[in-house]
């Protein structure tokens, strides 16, 4: 049978948006290695500085949440165009020799735009790209979410050795303005609901309940294990979430739509998503802060070492989106699983003999590892969503994908400092003790992930669960 075709609109429109996300992703881990360096700038502690990245990590989701409202009630060439001027004025305020507090105000409006571009890309795929093709560019749009994140050391560290921090967004300007550009000429999707209504309570709900439980884990790492802090903050983050579901099922305008997740498919395939992102970032942000603790090496040799990885990733993500729509689900979702257990646990028995290139193979091998189940994950599950919850569907997914990611550098870096806290006059062995248990975790995660996978080849086998759209 003949391939369905893609217009040259549709995948114009789609490179917008990718233009966009990858710009904003990219800053997102481009600052972490010049932490040290802006800590003596702007005499701020680290606890401080780190605002620049859990800030924006935390508002990128908390935007996200909204997506399913902002796609519903507004045209996609209006948000675009106000997701770029938004970015735009907070590019130029991190480029200004100002103080640390608009630095962070430029951040956030920075994740604010990210925070509706990355929806906007994938709502693109969902509603203009056939089912038949669709394995293919979600995979090239995860590619970019999953790549640009990656190859954020890698950039921030060769500016900054060279330059200076700020030049990080200097150079990112002009490729606003060419996604500007694109955007306009090209996306025309209309808005679909204009009567839907706005959840506000949900929104204060889910955004004190991540704050909560995040900062279970700060609290964690910084006291050096429990204390009265962490207590306070898991009954604060369990009595939110219960409200914030609660709200949910009770409201007939959701902020996120959980009943998607009356479907089974669509629940595991959701947990599988999490967990895959958790393990990307975390190993993204994990593996230089090691290796430079470890290894005694700089940040620009940090960065570099995941750029093999990141390379790999985004080479190989476009073809197994194809092995997907060709093969199904099983084959790409087991190799995933399964080359994740193995590389995390590789890294978890070397990690004392960790040298730049095995941490640089290894972080290859995870890295295919991911790229094999990432976008092919959410293809699959979107196949069990009704048309006219595709919307939701991506809002719900993109909310979990992002504070999976955001979770997972908070707990790795938990991990980190807890073994500080402990070794307190011995970098070197605390580094490999945090990251000993960091990889352990992993390990714990990867295996989850392959029980859950198998769980759902058992469910599809039956008809009435594999053609069951969701309908609410």
């Amino acid at each position: 049978m003949q391939e369905e075709r893609v217009s040259t609109q549709t995948k114009l429109s789609i490179a917008a948006a990718a233009l966009l996300s990858f710009i904003g992703i990219l800053t997102e881990t481009s600052l972490n290695v010049c932490f040290p360096t802006m800590t003596r700038e702007f005499g701020l502690p680290l606890s401080t500085i780190q605002l620049l990245t859990s800030g924006y990590l935390l508002m990128v989701t908390i935007v996200m949440s909204t997506s399913s409202f902002l796609l519903k009630r507004f045209d996609t060439r209006l948000l675009f165009r106000c997701a770029v001027i938004v970015s735009i004025v907070g590019t130029v305020l991190c480029c200004l020799p100002l103080n640390y507090w608009l630095l962070l105000l430029g951040r956030l409006l920075q994740a604010a735009a990210t925070g509706v571009s990355t929806p906007l890309m994938i709502n693109v795929i969902l509603a203009l790209v056939p089912v038949s093709r669709r394995g293919t560019y979600v995979g090239v749009a995860n590619m970019v979410t999953s790549f640009a994140p990656a190859l954020g050391p890698t950039y921030g560290g060769l500016i900054n050795h060279y330059f200076s921090w700020r030049i990080i967004f200097v150079f990112t300007l002009p490729l606003l303005v060419i996604a500007w550009i694109l955007g306009e000429t090209n996306l025309r999707l209309k808005a679909e609901g204009a009567g839907k209504s706005f959840d506000g309570i949900g929104l204060v709900l889910l955004s004190f309940f991540m704050i909560s439980f995040t900062e279970i884990f700060d609290q964690f790492g910084a006291g050096g294990g429990w204390s009265y802090k962490v207590a306070i903050a898991i009954c604060a983050a369990v009595v939110l979430l219960g409200l914030f579901i609660w709200r949910c099922l009770a409201s007939k305008s959701p902020l996120l739509n959980l009943r998607l997740f009356k479907n089974a498919i669509v629940s595991l395939r959701g947990a599988n998503y999490a967990i895959l992102q958790f393990i990307n970032i975390g190993s993204s942000f994990l593996l230089p802060v090691f290796a430079e603790n470890f290894l005694g090496i700089d940040s620009l040799a940090a960065g570099l070492m995941l750029l093999p990885g990141s390379l790999l990733g985004a080479f190989i993500a476009p073809f197994v989106g194809r092995l997907y729509d060709r093969r199904g689900p099983t084959l790409v979702l087991l190799v995933s699983n399964i080359s994740l257990i193995v590389g995390a646990s590789a890294l978890w028995a070397l990690t004392g003999k960790a040298t730049v290139v095995i941490l640089t193979l290894l972080y290859m091998f995870l890295r295919a590892g991911f790229n094999f189940g990432y976008g092919n994950t959410m293809s699959d599950a979107s196949k069990f969503v009704s048309g006219a919850q595709q919307t939701d569907f991506n809002s719900l997914f993109n909310v979990l994908q992002q504070y999976a990611g955001s979770l997972g550098t908070t707990v790795l870096s938990a991990s980190l400092s807890l073994s500080e806290a402990h070794i307190p006059h011995n970098v070197k062995a605390a580094s490999a003790a945090g990251a000993t248990n960091a990889f352990a975790l992993l390990i714990v995660l990867s295996v989850v992930a392959l029980c859950i996978t198998l769980v759902s080849i058992k469910i599809r086998k039956t008809p009435s669960v594999e053609m069951q759209k969701v309908e609410v």
